[in-house]
């Protein structure tokens, strides 16, 4: 079933039609509220490292921090699959198939019911086993193991609201993601605030606070989905698994859940080699990981404009455009990260002892941000080019390099260092040499490759 782009504009509640315009003003106003809206995703996992952090210590901090790669390890799989559903619903959006883009609404919906419980029941059972093998600190360990559960008991709400937000950006809607989510997060700060400044409650009232907070979101988001009348429109009787559609998310988005695994799982492993540095290493590298969680989002926001940009356009065939759209989030992500990477450098020492003012602590972030900071254009690059994959269809390619790039090198190269100098400063080192060995292959794959017609070569 086809529908017209006025009819779309006129009940879309937010949906814009990226095929025809001003293509910076429409990537502009797209990146902005996405970047919003990850800053105060981060606000999240933030706050209760910034409050646990003032109340509770320096220990409960390395229990919050030390381990957040293990989240991001277990929910990126799924985070990964609601891309491929983004760029499939941006496909048929693009192409005016409004019953392919319900269809594809209703399964990625069904898979995230089915995804989500898995996830609770495998976070809360397993987060021991994981969190020893990940070497945390036993000082430090029932205080992660307290928070992490709570964490994974709320992983439900995680998983349907980044399919949620998925929906609405394939779509053109980057604004009513971030109303819902400043409401989440304010709610979030004042839950941490009550429940550990105020009811003086353990570190496990912050994974507390976080999981009321996206439960929150995700209410809100269901809300905006069942209202009738749009292309998005949700019915419960319709939300099911589509064979054919479900194929088609797979194959789009599996490989971006493979690639978020695999750096996650790369992450782990650095993780697990700065947890066996003790808990000032601990909390100072995640502390470090917060900060710059933050500072790589804008360059985040664009990719995720340039991957709904792309889709959007290719379905409707518009090359030329998808072209010139590329190159303008490729740029500008690049330049963002470089600015963004020498006001680190500068400000590192300031930055960390926002969270712990211990010297060690201090010293140590401080060492990490002067080693990564000014390599943040490589890392801004492929990720850009990445995106332009994944928007254009080609999910496979990212998967590959990432696979053997950030996990097969970056481990073997940390594994080499840390036997032979048992010093933590070569380990940060391993980001670098990474982000620069995949910013080669992607650009020799962006320049020489036909990525732009990624859709035809089904």
């Amino acid at each position: 079933m086809l529908y017209t782009k006025a009819h779309s504009k006129k009940h879309s509640s937010g949906i814009t039609d990226m095929t025809s315009g001003n293509l910076y003003t429409l990537m502009l106003g797209f990146a902005l509220p996405v970047f919003f809206s990850q800053v105060f995703q981060q606000l999240y996992n933030t706050a209760d490292a910034f409050i646990v952090g003032r109340f509770l210590g320096t220990e409960a901090l390395a229990a919050v921090t030390s381990s957040g790669t293990l989240i991001f390890l277990l929910v990126s799989f799924f985070m990964g699959t609601a891309m491929g559903a983004g760029v499939v619903i941006s496909r048929y959006f693009g192409a005016g198939e409004g019953e392919q883009v319900s269809r594809a609404i209703h399964t990625i919906l069904a898979f995230g019911l089915v995804s989500g419980l898995i996830l609770t029941v495998v976070g809360v059972i397993f987060t021991p086993t994981l969190l020893v093998w990940m070497q945390t600190d036993p000082e430090v360990l029932p205080k992660a193991i307290e928070y992490f559960r709570f964490y994974f008991l709320g992983s439900f709400a995680l998983v349907l609201y980044n399919i949620c937000r998925s929906i609405m950006n394939a779509l053109g809607d980057s604004k009513r993601p971030l109303y819902y989510l400043i409401f989440s997060s304010v709610l979030n700060v004042f839950l941490d605030l009550l429940f550990i400044s105020g009811f003086h409650w353990d570190v496990w009232a912050a994974a507390a606070a976080t999981v009321i907070s996206q439960g929150a979101s995700v209410v809100l988001c269901m809300i905006h989905l069942f209202r009738k009348g749009n292309v998005f429109t949700v019915e419960l009787k319709k939300i099911r698994f589509h064979k054919d559609m479900l194929l088609e998310i797979v194959r789009y988005g599996l490989p971006s859940g493979v690639q978020n695994s695999v750096t996650a799982f790369a992450n782990v492993i650095v993780q697990s080699q700065i947890n066996s540095f003790g808990t000032l290493a601990m909390a100072a590298y995640g502390t470090h990981s917060k900060i710059e969680g933050f500072a790589f989002l804008p360059i985040t926001s664009f990719n995720m404009a340039s991957t709904t940009f792309i889709s959007q356009n290719l379905g409707a065939k518009q090359y030329d455009r998808a072209k010139k759209g590329a190159r303008f989030s490729i740029l500008s992500a690049v330049i963002l990260a470089e600015i963004i990477g020498v006001f680190n450098y500068v400000f590192a020492p300031q930055l960390i002892g926002l969270f712990d003012k211990t010297p060690g602590v201090i010293e140590l972030g401080v060492q990490q941000a002067r080693t990564l900071a000014l390599f943040y254009c490589l890392l801004a690059f492929s990720h850009s080019v990445a995106a332009v994959c994944r928007g254009a269809g080609k999910a496979f390619v990212p998967m590959f390099i990432m696979l053997s790039v950030w996990c097969v090198v970056r481990i073997v190269y940390i594994i080499i260092v840390v036997n032979l100098t048992g010093e933590i400063g070569y380990i940060y080192w391993a980001y670098p040499l990474t982000w620069g060995i995949s910013s080669l292959i992607y650009l020799i794959y962006y320049l020489c490759s036909d990525w732009i017609y990624g859709f035809e070569h089904k």
